[in-house]
């Protein structure tokens, strides 16, 4: 597995901690684009560095985690490489990644608890894409 990229507003450093936490723990690598606090931010100066990084291969996948998850979504997705979902359940993680081939994870840090933010990360990152119907679907996706 390639090394996982993070982000953060302040209101998912928390969570964030969390995962970068637990994925130390399992041995993966990670690249933590911030915040690195609390203190109030703004989600687009952490999210750009990531996408960036998710479009130059250098990290895969990335997770991000704002309040609600909508903001930083947004912003993610404004880059073409970057396809971006929100995720607040473990089956809607599975389905991101198997239907729409998602290289962010995002989660809404003010409304999801620690448990099933576990189980939509695990959800992400072990569900294969399908390709297949999907891909032409995908491939329809980036303005060009």
């Amino acid at each position: 597995m390639k090394t996982i990229g993070l982000c953060s507003d302040h209101a998912g450093f928390e969570l964030k901690e969390y995962i970068k936490q637990i994925l130390t723990e399992r041995g993966v690598s990670c690249k933590d684009f911030g915040t690195y606090s609390t203190e109030s931010c703004d989600y687009p100066d952490f999210a750009h560095p990531l996408a960036n990084a998710v479009e130059a291969g250098e990290v895969y996948p990335g997770i991000a985690i704002c309040g609600s998850g909508n903001g930083i979504s947004m912003t993610l997705n404004k880059h073409q490489g970057v396809r971006a979902a929100l995720c607040w359940m473990e089956e809607i993680a599975a389905l991101a990644r198997a239907h729409n081939d998602a290289n962010v994870l995002v989660l809404p840090g003010r409304f999801i608890s620690k448990e099933e933010a576990l189980k939509a990360l695990d959800a992400f990152l072990s569900t294969p894409y399908e390709g297949g119907r999907h891909q032409r679907r995908i491939d329809k996706i980036p303005v060009r």
